[in-house]
């Protein structure tokens, strides 16, 4: 059929402005304007914005720049979905391994402010000087359980984009795992809530103004100080009782509110029954624990506190043997160095 056949068609059909339409696209009048989505009212874009509860309707009270709005949001998106939180009112603390948010509690916690510990991605994290803390420790999963399957523990031995995303994940998950633990045996550390793939929910310490400080910053009034001394020893007897040594405990790491204290970060716990480098860490841990409570005017002898607490729990101290008095002709000899610089 020619044009002319088809006009003469839709003319027997539809009246001449029908015609006129399907002819001419470009003019043809929209049969229902106020309908089609690039013109649905502001009024009713913002109806529809109110009944979605997911996360990328979230509106944080706190102002992150973009890339940090986009990973919280990323991060965070699933305590919100999930009721755990309502918004993130501002951040407490940035850092190289995370950063802390303090954010307010929803329907799914008692408390009316919460903690956020927000990993940093894991391509801007160093997790290379971490083997010494990994020695002896089984590596989990984002669910807390034992990564036992071949082909992870392949990709994880040989450092794959995705065998790094695994070891990330159990880095998270140990500290998580950890303060369970703690809480559940009375120690001084956080409630924690929940844990999503990159981060960690747990009780917030301060108030709506400030968070509490670090212990480093505090100056302790003298009736306090042997208190709060053999209150940090009690949780360094806990965590020893449950086959833990924090591996980075200093008064940087402990919080200080209302005369009491809090112990924190986690991630890097070491077994003391597995790894070799676990007396030479955990007399580190009470030596810098000593140094700040003699700047305090107590005096404490570290490798004597550090000694009692170790062997009571009936672990030997072991200490490194220097290479000059190895045979580089003895097996063991050559075992034992080995083992030394593997863990270093």
């Amino acid at each position: 059929m020619e044009t002319d056949d088809y006009i003469d068609l839709f003319d027997d059909l539809d009246d001449n402005e029908q015609t006129e339409n399907f002819l001419k696209k470009g003019q043809r009048r929209k049969r229902f304007p106020e309908r089609h989505f690039k013109e649905v009212r502001s009024r009713n874009a913002g109806f529809l914005k109110g009944q979605d509860d997911s996360s990328r309707s979230i509106d944080f009270t706190y102002k992150a720049a973009r890339f940090e709005e986009w990973w919280l949001l990323e991060s965070l998106g699933d305590f919100y979905e999930h009721q755990w939180i309502t918004d993130v009112l501002r951040r407490v603390k940035g850092g190289k391994e995370a950063s802390v948010y303090m954010c307010q509690g929803g329907e799914a916690t008692d408390s009316k402010l919460v903690t956020a510990k927000v990993y940093r991605p894991r391509e801007l994290r160093n997790l290379k000087n971490d083997h010494q803390y990994r020695v002896g420790r089984i590596d989990l999963d984002e669910s807390g359980n034992a990564i036992f399957k071949d082909g992870d523990l392949h990709a994880m031995g040989k450092r794959t984009k995705y065998g790094e995303e695994l070891r990330h994940q159990s880095w998270i998950a140990y500290e998580f795992q950890t303060l369970e633990i703690l809480h559940n045996a009375g120690a001084d550390v956080p409630e924690p809530h929940a844990m999503e793939k990159n981060a960690i929910l747990m009780d917030y310490i301060g108030d709506l103004d400030i968070a509490a400080p670090t212990l480093n910053s505090v100056t302790l009034d003298p009736d306090e100080t042997t208190a709060l001394f053999e209150r940090v020893l009690r949780n360094v007897d806990l965590l020893l009782s449950n086959d833990r040594i924090h591996g980075d405990l200093s008064a940087y790491n402990i919080l200080y509110w209302d005369g009491r204290i809090t112990l924190i970060d986690f991630p890097q716990v070491v077994s003391p029954s597995a790894n070799p480098s676990a007396w030479n860490i955990f007399l580190r841990d009470v030596t810098r624990i000593c140094e700040y409570f003699n700047s305090q005017g107590l005096k404490i002898n570290s490798q004597e506190t550090a000694s009692e607490l170790w062997t009571a729990h009936g672990h030997r101290i072991a200490k490194e043997v220097h290479p000059l008095f190895l045979d580089a002709d003895d097996e063991d000899d050559r075992r034992l160095w080995k083992k030394q610089k593997d863990v270093k």
